[in-house]
């Protein structure tokens, strides 16, 4: 009875998942319901307390909740450009749509993928209020309410051995509530460098599904099933704090991230290196840096023929993005004449570390960082490194400082003490100039002199109003508060000129208020210009 039972039950699931699919079709797709009513309309102010919760999410959000703002203009605004952006976003989706297509052309009996109309209708989103976030970060946080009730009509015909089969996407309903965060600020157009997507409730996703003419979401089943997986997955995907980032300003944009702390690295000791002289045994010394910085590397002194060097000195590095930056330690063989042998190399990511805590770590060294290498396998001895990440402290309370009038900074408000002031990290960022114009050519950059170095910004090109907005950074053992720093504007010529390079005007910055304030963002003067000012912005962070 067994196997009887079993082999009814086969074949019972095989003739009943065909038949009742069959019957689904007739009742609820090929034939049109008659018992459709027209819906019955009626005032707010008529319903009770139970219908008026019912219809309460359709309500718009601003006349809901104080915080959403009205936003009927934007709502204009998306309703005449409409015609002129559904046109962009469909081009955007054919372009990417082909490429995905162009990899199943061939297989599985695919002979083509194409669409035959691509549309979202002619009804925009509606956006029924938007929330502006306060936020004591660098960015700008909003919550708009997004519904769109579109007549898409997307088909998509596929050619499958021979035969064609058209899938039409219409009826598209989708209800949102995301949080876009644009983050950081920045002087350049347009105005941030990141946009940052979530969602703070799950999204409601409505559409019809017709294959072969019959649309298949009229199955109740099949149609419930779909409707929640798909708000589910997109639900699991940017639920906050999930989120969906898309980068528009590249770091040459001006984008580039603020110094956030000072990370003290103790390069302790090594052991068990491989000998890499004939004669000897290595001499090694260690490079360090950190990942997504252009400076050069700090590096140890050289241990003469030494296994097992000693080294217990000290380095501070600038810390832009503890989250994502790693300390890069590369270990070298020092060489009189040829190439210095590399001896290995570890990274040690900054997430790891705790601020204001010393964590100690013993490192296997590596030839490379990809695990499947078979020479990871050798043992190349260990590292032992200190590693302390200290935060920069936020005084919010300084204030800015204001221009004098004659190139030089005066303190505004109270000053801190500053004997009691250690280190730390001034930040100088160069925006921007005004009114420069030279005698014999107009190509302006910025030169720093500071502390016994000389940096600059890059060259703008035929420009009277230059925009650099370049950032550096010098690493300070106490504060300049009888420091000077000189900026000097300069323009170099292009191509052949018997005029090679001539001066724009300068600034001598005192910043001992720079020091005093915290931070200063001004326009200065530049002496020995008629009109000409640099607009120059100055940080000093403290750990």
């Amino acid at each position: 009875m067994g196997f009887v039972g079993t082999l009814l039950g086969v074949i019972g699931f095989g003739f009943g998942i065909p038949i009742g699919l069959v019957v689904g079709y007739f009742l609820y797709i090929f034939f049109n319901p008659v018992d459709v009513q027209e819906p019955i309309v009626r005032p707010l102010n008529e319903l009770d307390s139970k219908s008026l919760h019912k219809v309460l999410p359709e309500i718009p959000a601003w006349l809901k909740n104080p915080d959403y703002d009205r936003v009927d203009w934007m709502n204009r605004f998306l309703q005449e450009i409409w015609p002129y952006l559904d046109k962009v976003i469909c081009n955007i989706i054919r372009s990417t749509a082909k490429t995905t297509f162009d990899q199943y052309v061939g297989k599985y009996g695919i002979e083509s993928i194409e669409f035959e109309n691509l549309t979202l209708g002619s009804f925009p989103p509606i956006l029924h209020g938007i929330k502006v976030i306060e936020t004591q970060e660098n960015a700008l946080v909003i919550e708009p309410g997004i519904r769109w009730a579109g007549n898409c009509d997307v088909r998509l015909a596929l050619k499958l051995f021979s035969l064609k089969f058209t899938i039409q996407l219409l009826d598209m309903q989708i209800f949102l509530a995301p949080r876009i965060t644009l983050k950081p600020l920045v002087p350049s157009f347009p105005c941030f460098a990141n946009i940052i997507i979530s969602l703070v409730e799950k999204p409601f996703v409505d559409f019809g599904l017709k294959l072969l003419g019959a649309d298949i979401m009229a199955i109740p089943i099949l149609y419930r099933f779909a409707q929640d997986k798909i708000a589910t997955e997109i639900s699991n995907l940017y639920h906050w704090p999930n989120d969906l980032e898309v980068p528009i300003l590249d770091n040459a944009s001006g984008a580039t991230k603020k110094p956030v702390g000072i990370l003290h690295v103790k390069v302790v000791r090594a052991s068990n290196l491989l000998k890499m002289d004939f004669l000897g045994k290595s001499d090694p010394y260690v490079k360090l840096s950190l990942s997504g910085e252009r400076l050069p590397s700090k590096k140890t002194s050289v241990k003469m023929n030494n296994l097992n060097p000693e080294w217990n000195e000290t380095f501070k590095l600038i810390v832009k993005d503890p989250q994502t930056q790693v300390l890069q330690l590369h270990l070298y063989d020092w060489e009189k004449v040829k190439v210095h042998d590399k001896l290995g190399m570890q990274v040690v990511p900054l997430s790891s570390l705790v601020p204001h805590e010393t964590k100690e770590f013993t490192l296997n060294i590596l030839k490379n960082l990809n695990l499947n290498d078979p020479h990871n396998k050798k043992d190349r001895g260990k590292l032992v490194v200190e590693l302390t990440f200290e935060p920069f402290r936020e005084d919010c309370d300084k204030p800015n400082g204001a221009l004098d009038g004659v190139g030089r900074l005066s303190t505004l408000g109270r000053s801190y003490s500053l004997e009691s002031s250690s280190g730390g990290v001034l930040s100088v960022t160069i925006e921007s100039a005004e009114n420069v114009e030279g005698r014999h050519h107009n190509n302006p950059y910025a030169v720093m002199l500071f502390g016994g170095e000389r940096k600059k910004t890059k060259a703008i090109k035929r420009s009277r109003n230059p925009r650099w907005n370049e950032a550096f950074q010098f690493m300070l053992e106490e504060p300049p508060v009888k420091d000077m720093m000189h900026i000097e504007v300069f323009s170099k010529r292009r191509g052949f000129s018997f005029y090679n390079k001539e001066s724009l005007g300068h600034v001598d910055l005192n910043l001992a208020d720079v020091v005093n304030n915290g931070r200063i963002n001004e326009k200065f003067h530049l002496i020995n210009s008629k009109n000409g000012a640099i607009h120059i912005e100055l940080t000093w962070s403290t750990v």
